[in-house]
């Protein structure tokens, strides 16, 4: 069976794809590891869902169902490291109140936007925040094959101090807020080192893939505790050093300079934002392995959205703060030879912009745009713990690959224009077949 994979008819081809066992994928193009030359004209061989080899040319195995990519560059999928499916951009402060907001309509948001995002050809993303049940819901709801996402680690409820980033009842009556939590609806706040260890234990326990504590304040929130460190010192290392008792990493939300070098100190994996980070922060992540993961499409959701009512004052007087350092903490970490993995916070931006952090990378972060597509790769399935499984299309690893026009090695925004996304051996219909969204 051969036919090719056009623009014109993306949906279809991607669908009777799907069913397939061994594909051939012929590119223009491959570039197996975004840190080593690329490929010519290549055809790489897929079985079950796996990469068996990459040969010169254009043959394919008898029975193999061909993909014509022959004009496109092919590349290992891409991967961010912080989005929230389970939440939209551009919504009032308020919304998260009304009543369809619950956890069920949060899982159906998280499924949409995982298709949305997987067309934009990131094939495997970490939720770095939303309900716990919701996000687990769509990460195993994806995995087992009965909608179509990209490959995701969860970390569900964030941990936070009473007051901080993921406190719930900020901005609500004490009325409200009370009965919040009296009925379990704010899980992630805690206050002691104990306490926090037992919220981590409960998290894992629930079967997350990474804890996430808010080290500092936030911007989006409507708090007035600013941006600098919120967790004790003795908290963030019960939080940190239970994560990894538990098997797993944990991540850090920071803004403020002494909150990341906190942070740091205590063992976390990866600072997510790192606004702030100073000299003495990006020598001590550098020396301790720690990655950053600068979020810079999130500035651009601040610039969308503020002015228009959406953001309350104080959200606004804190994003005010953060866009003059856009790009500036990402710059120091990189030429301090920190490692980097690209992460966006898609939900503070419409998702399915992910691909333009790349440029952003290398426009207000100083990165090469090799190093920027290393840290879209490469980077991200390191500090995911995964790069055994992904990150290059290295034979034996699972087949997550996109196509893309141009060459994303010298032109970031090459990652833009994506023709074909498969994950796991499965191709994501690019389009509907009917009107409207999938």
């Amino acid at each position: 069976m051969r036919y090719k994979l056009l623009m014109a008819t993306a949906a279809l081809g991607a669908v009777s794809a799907a069913n397939a066992e061994m594909f051939a994928v012929q590119a223009g193009h491959v570039i197996v590891d975004a840190a080593k030359p690329e490929l010519g004209a290549s055809t790489i061989i897929i079985d079950k869902g796996r990469i068996v080899r990459i040969e010169t040319g254009t043959t394919a195995p008898a029975g193999a169902t061909v993909i014509d990519m022959s004009k496109k560059t092919v590349l290992p999928g891409l991967i961010d490291v912080h989005v929230h499916l389970t939440q939209d951009a551009g919504l009032p402060w308020y919304a998260s109140l009304r009543p369809k907001f619950s956890e069920p309509y949060q899982a159906a948001t998280g499924l949409k936007n995982a298709l949305i995002t997987a067309r934009a050809g990131f094939t495997t993303v970490r939720d770095a925040g939303g309900p716990t049940l919701a996000s687990l819901a769509v990460r195993d709801a994806v995995a087992e094959g009965s909608f179509p996402g990209p490959r995701m680690l969860v970390a569900g409820d964030p941990l936070s101090i009473i007051g901080g980033h993921a406190d719930n009842t900020v901005g609500l009556t004490p009325e409200i807020a009370d009965a919040m939590n009296k009925d379990g609806l704010n899980p992630g706040v805690c206050t002691g080192a104990a306490e926090c260890a037992v919220v981590v234990r409960k998290r894992a326990a629930s079967g997350v893939n990474v804890i996430k504590f808010m080290a500092t304040g936030g911007v989006l929130d409507d708090g007035a505790l600013g941006l600098e460190q919120h967790f004790t010192d003795a908290e963030m290392k019960a939080i940190c050093d239970t994560a990894h008792q538990m098997g797993l990493k944990a991540m850090a939300h920071a803004h403020g300079a002494r909150g990341i070098e906190a942070a740091v100190r205590a063992g976390v994996d990866s600072i997510e934002h790192g606004t702030f980070a100073d000299d003495t922060d990006v020598a001590l992540m550098k020396s301790k392995g720690t990655y950053m993961v600068a979020t810079l499409m999130a500035f651009k959701g601040l610039q969308l959205y503020m002015g228009k009512g959406i953001y309350t004052e104080n959200t606004e007087a804190k994003a005010r703060m953060t866009l003059d350092q856009w790009g500036k903490a990402l710059n120091r970490a990189y030429k301090a030879g920190v490692k980097i993995a690209l992460g966006t916070d898609a939900a503070v931006f419409p998702h399915g912009q992910n691909g333009q952090e790349l440029g952003l990378m290398v426009t207000k972060g100083g990165m090469s745009p090799r190093d920027a597509l290393i840290a879209a790769t490469k980077g991200g399935a390191d500090l995911l713990g995964i790069a055994n499984e992904t990150g290059t299309l290295d034979a034996g690893k699972s087949a997550d690959l996109i196509a893309v026009d141009g060459d994303p090695l010298v032109d970031p925004n090459a990652v833009l224009n994506v023709a074909f996304v498969m994950v796991k051996g499965r191709a994501i219909p690019m389009s509907s077949p009917q009107s409207g969204a999938y």
